[in-house]
């Protein structure tokens, strides 16, 4: 988890993620540093896969990638804690 000081107090928002996504919640993911820290995680060991991350609304989005239990170990690894349920 990020101990920066710019995490963001905002209510978590319907965000609407792309259809061939892999979309779920980081509860844990509170501002931007973290949301750039998730990307960079998931991209970097699933070459090829599109991430989106938005800290306001706490979804993370994967294109290009079909394993949602290797994207979860993935943001687990990088310290954060991702939600059981794909959103969509």
């Amino acid at each position: 988890m990020c101990s920066c000081q710019q995490h963001s107090d905002n209510a978590a928002k319907a965000t609407t993620a792309p259809e061939d996504a892999i979309s779920f919640r980081v509860e844990d993911m509170t501002c931007g540093h973290c949301a750039g820290t998730i990307k960079q995680a998931i991209e970097d060991q699933l070459p090829g896969t599109a991430v989106t991350a938005d800290p306001a609304s706490k979804l993370v989005s994967v294109v290009g990638a079909a394993d949602f239990s290797a994207i979860r170990s993935i943001v687990a690894g990088a310290g954060y804690t991702p939600g059981a349920d794909r959103i969509g």
